[in-house]
């Protein structure tokens, strides 16, 4: 294959601005796709990303395109998500390209992931074409739009493209300019084969399939394949490229290609995403850059209701980092589920998101416990321990200093709300750091924000009191000292670890109160009297108590003694106080879904 015929991109824009559109027009456009079973979000072969509406997982396709100039260009297209929680899936799909289609919906106008995107692009030295979608609906101000891309973004005016993917306008206009402006891939074939692993999947006929950009080199199914992070060797059983969204075997994938290779692979923790890929005889000098490592910012326990799913549990994990590899996880047990997973997440979408996969794709019913970020402890002997779990946090007296993580946050919002989400966000302990105005009707904000106040409901909110028009995306920063507390949550005197939580000393109360208040409407009565308990420390800060159900033992007397109903009543009492001192209380799995919510 001629590299210089060859043209890797992706597609990025925030949320819900038509990529996933776009890219459904682009299939069409280049005979991917049979018109006849043609349907919406082509790529995007969840079952969930079709009930949200959202891109989750990025999705890699060959395409075959006659240009104006009368040559035959291979496209590899790459659609990525939008939200805030799934960039890692951005950044490294952008490693395998030369160039990005940035599209910005026509009446949002540039928004929070729209400067975070750019940033992650312009980082890989792509080059980007603006592109202004959606300019067939009645309520857009396309001249407003056009001066944001151009004094926020530094585009040219006559470089922004117009085109609506529903209708595809413009879409013929796009292709032409990715011919025209995206350079054809690097690399020499005659050194040893280089070749970056980006993205893998799960197959249960072919086992691990794993998808490569050949950067130098040439591989053919008599390489004999090395992985340098890993050490592992392999012998490749099928090459090919994923062309019109199917598998379609190759001789050889040549310099610049992008395309897949299963070897019979059934361990998924084998697989290193941003691995590099070799020749195991004649192997390269060193190693690509790779990935950087993300570090997860929500942790979460998740445990099976069934304790005989745990090792269901624990493969259906291996093949979920496969294709997601910001998921982590290790094993935990604790008292009130037994053995379970330690698991984090870039943020609660993705925290939600993961937990519906594992209980779709996998049949598996799931409880999740309250979840954390990670703070720093430094003890009084000097040492540094992460906690990312209550039962981590030391005794008090052995903590010297606790610290939080913050982050960078950035908000775009409509002027007229400024007021109103600067306060809501001075309430999360939010502290103002810049402002900058886009247009006549938008401006951009700064905030410095503890972690574990963003990570649950503010994105909900700030969308409300934006009337659906603001956006937000977040960088981690670093570490700032705070007063820490572990709120346990008792019942009947018990510890129930699924419901403790850390977090800062003044909302202790607050948060004490709602637990407290929400647990006795969820917890159904029993044949005892259940206390429910509140405490830091030896503190309790908030209580509510259960009445039994109650049953007339004496129903069936009739007449006779009344020692003869005494006798009855104190039997009753002795048999509610041992149930009260050995009896379990059945905690519904709704409570936990609902505390999540507090």
């Amino acid at each position: 294959m001629n590299k210089e015929l060859i043209r890797n991109f992706s597609i990025i824009a925030h949320i819900d601005h038509g990529k996933s559109t776009l890219a459904d027009r682009i299939l069409e456009l280049t005979g991917a796709v049979d018109m006849r079973h043609t349907r919406d979000q082509l790529l995007d072969d969840m079952d969930l990303e079709r009930e949200r509406g959202i891109t989750i997982k990025a999705s890699m396709v060959r395409l075959s395109y006659r240009s104006k100039d009368g040559k035959d260009y291979i496209l590899n297209l790459i659609d990525t998500p939008g939200h805030v929680d799934f960039t890692y899936e951005v950044s490294k799909s952008l490693a395998a390209c030369e160039g990005a289609v940035l599209v910005i919906d026509a009446a949002q106008g540039i928004e929070a992931q729209t400067v975070a995107n750019y940033y992650l692009a312009k980082d890989n030295n792509l080059k980007i074409i603006p592109v202004i979608n959606k300019i067939d609906l009645t309520a857009i101000d396309i001249p407003r739009v056009k001066r944001q891309i151009t004094s926020v973004l530094g585009f040219a005016e006559e470089e922004i493209i117009m085109a609506s993917a529903k209708s595809a306008i413009g879409v013929d206009q796009i292709l032409e300019r990715i011919i025209e402006v995206i350079p054809a891939p690097s690399g020499e074939d005659a050194h040893p084969l280089k070749a970056l692993v980006f993205d893998c999947r799960f197959d249960t006929f072919k086992g691990v399939v794993v998808f490569v950009r050949v950067v130098d080199g040439e591989i053919n199914m008599r390489t004999p394949i090395k992985m340098m992070h890993s050490g592992m060797t392999y012998k490749i059983e099928e090459l090919g490229v994923f062309r019109d969204l199917k598998y379609t075997r190759a001789e050889s994938l040549t310099c610049g290609e992008v395309g897949y290779f299963t070897a019979n692979m059934r361990d998924p923790r084998e697989i290193i995403i941003g691995d590099t890929l070799t020749d195991a005889k004649n192997p390269c000098p060193e190693a690509l850059a790779g990935y950087r490592v993300l570090k997860p910012l929500v942790f979460c326990g998740i445990y099976p209701v069934n304790p005989g799913d745990f090792s269901s549990l624990r493969d259906a994990m291996d093949k979920l980092k496969l294709s997601d590899a910001s998921f982590v996880f290790e094993p935990e047990s604790s008292q009130s589920f037994g053995t379970g997973f330690r698991c984090g997440f870039l943020g609660l979408l993705h925290m939600e998101i993961a937990q519906e996969r594992l209980e779709r794709e996998y049949d598996l019913n799931l409880i999740l416990t309250v979840p954390n970020v990670v703070y720093r402890i430094r003890k009084r002997d000097g040492e540094i321990i992460e906690a990312d779990t209550p039962s981590k946090l030391p005794p008090a007296n052995d903590i010297q200093e606790a610290e939080e993580p913050y982050v960078s946050l950035l908000m775009i919002i409509p002027m007229d709300t400024i007021d109103v989400v600067c306060e809501f966000t001075k309430t999360r302990r939010g502290i103002f750091k810049s402002s900058e105005y886009l247009g006549e009707d938008r401006i951009k904000l700064i905030f410095e924000i503890p972690l574990s106040d963003i990570i649950v409901d503010f994105y909900d909110k700030m969308k409300s009191l934006t009337r659906g028009y603001g956006s937000l995306d977040y960088e981690f920063k670093g570490y700032i000292p705070v007063k820490l507390v572990k709120l346990d949550i008792l019942i009947n005197n018990n510890p129930c670890d699924a419901f403790s939580s850390l977090m800062h000393k003044e909302k202790a109360m607050s948060k004490a109160h709602a637990l407290v208040g929400r647990l006795k409407e969820l917890i159904p009565r029993q044949v005892f009297e259940v206390t429910i308990q509140a405490a830091v420390g030896s503190q309790i800060l908030a209580s509510e108590r259960i009445r039994p159900l109650g049953k007339h033992v004496t129903g069936k007397c009739y007449g006779g003694d009344i020692t003869r109903k005494r006798k009855l009543w104190e039997g009753q009492k002795e048999g509610k106080k041992r149930l009260k001192q050995f009896g379990k209380v059945q905690i519904p799995q709704e409570a936990f879904l609902e505390i999540l919510k507090i």
